[in-house]
């Protein structure tokens, strides 16, 4: 997980701060060379992590201690607020041209998963009520126009394409005509990328910014790179001025190094991560939130919306109606089981829960539980219909066969009646009057 090796570091040094009534110069100075260090094995710019322990050092010997928190606390809440501004301070989100039609060019080096983020990106505008078209303008990379289409078939958006022409200008050109033509409200236009900044690239990327005035330029680094993304996003904004960032597969960055450094390097923030393969894997990014997770407090409000984008009232309904008449069956288990798979599974809930990270759940447990998860749904599918909603006549001889059928020993059947008669139990005690509800979302809001 992203800053898992940081996040783990960074929370001992605090553990030996909180234990202290009184914090002198001394320990202040021990905190921060741990902090320095942390930070620059987690592969952040020397210069960034230098006036970054500056900074919060400063901050920490002339603070004032608020009533409220200890020293060891008010250290943290320093450096809490630090990397909150390193990072940003605030979301920066896409803005929108104001004639209602807007351009979006999406740059970057080869590899970077940028064909695959011009689709997560449609996702994310058709969420939000827009009606975009993708435009494939890398006719240089073998099969990159292909794997576009793809893409736009995989997320239901429309794509201009001209396979004959060897002008990635004039097919840019030509599908903003057709965009227009047919009425969506943003195009997206894949460019092609090289496997290192040249002034070829440059050059034909300074020419299509002239022809397409693109609203805003997003560029497009693997944070897996470490500081070669940094470096990247910095020569590509000296040569051609970005106006965001889009950091792809920082899910396989347990590091974090780029995503601490960009903003501070070069000025330009980090508008959106990629935090997986799928094409729905792609999350504004928020300062404030990621800090919170680096320093092991979760990130309530991610989890939240992720709460919301897989809740469905309908069904809370009927699972409600349910639960009252005494009828929750292992099919509504395994529906809850789906619920959980919609929000990202195990892993990810796991990293936005307060006081879980930085290495107090292991990865290998959550790969475990994803196990777990998968076995249990080979069981129920295995069941026939009467016996999943009638759990109790799964009598000795009907559990062997089951197990056979799923090719899962009898102890995995064991466990999961286990599992799901505390969960029946645990859901009665939800929907009583004074427990937490049915409308988990709201009751958070």
């Amino acid at each position: 997980m992203a800053f898992e090796g940081l996040s783990e570091k960074l929370q001992g040094v605090f553990r030996k701060l909180k234990g202290k009534g009184v914090l002198t110069e001394a320990d202040i100075d021990e905190a921060m060379r741990e902090v320095r260090l942390a930070l620059l094995e987690a592969d952040v710019n020397f210069k960034v992590v230098k006036e970054f322990v500056a900074k919060v050092r400063e901050r920490a010997l002339g603070a004032e201690i608020h009533a409220s928190l200890n020293p060891g606390q008010q250290v943290i809440k320093i450096v809490q607020d630090e990397l909150v501004g390193l990072m940003g301070n605030t979301n920066s989100k896409l803005t929108y041209s104001p004639s209602g039609f807007t351009v979006l060019m999406l740059v970057g080096l080869q590899g970077t998963g940028k064909t695959t983020t011009c689709g997560k990106l449609v996702g994310y505008l058709k969420k939000n009520g827009k009606n975009p078209m993708l435009a494939a303008c890398d006719i240089y990379r073998p099969a990159a126009i292909d794997q576009l289409e793809v893409v736009a078939n995989n997320v239901g958006a429309p794509v201009f394409l001209d396979r004959e022409s060897r002008d990635p200008i004039a097919i840019a050109q030509g599908a903003a005509a057709e965009a227009r033509r047919k009425g969506n409200d943003v195009l997206i236009v894949d460019t092609a990328g090289r496997l290192q900044i040249d002034d070829e690239l440059m050059d034909e990327l300074k020419d299509m910014k002239k022809a397409i005035r693109p609203h805003e330029i997003l560029l497009v680094v693997d944070a897996m790179t470490g500081q070669d993304a940094v470096n990247a996003a910095a020569g590509f904004n000296e040569a051609l001025g970005v106006d965001g960032i889009i950091m792809t597969k920082l899910d396989g960055d347990s590091r974090g190094g780029a995503a601490l450094s960009t903003k501070s390097v070069t000025g330009k923030p980090i508008k959106f991560i990629g935090v997986g393969e799928k094409l729905d894997e792609l999350e504004p990014f928020h300062p404030d939130r990621m800090a919170s997770r680096i320093l092991g407090m979760g990130d309530v409000m991610s989890l939240i919306e992720q709460a919301e984008s897989a809740y469905d009232e309908e069904q809370a309904e009927k699972l409600e109606k349910r639960l009252r008449k005494n009828e929750f069956t292992l099919e509504d288990f395994l529906e809850q089981m789906g619920q959980i798979k919609k929000m990202g599974g195990l892993a990810k809930i796991v990293g936005m829960m307060p006081g879980v990270g930085g290495g107090k759940v292991k990865d290998s447990d959550i790969e475990q539980g994803e196990v777990d998860f998968r076995r249990m749904e080979a069981v129920i599918q295995s069941m026939t219909a009467e016996e999943r909603r009638d759990p109790s006549m799964l009598n000795a001889n009907r559990r062997k066969r089951i197990a056979a059928g799923a090719g899962q020993p009898v102890s995995v059947i064991n466990n999961l009646i286990k599992r799901y008669e505390e969960t029946k139990k645990m859901m009665k005690q939800f929907m009583k009057p004074g427990g937490m509800g049915r409308n988990f979302p709201n009751m958070l809001n």
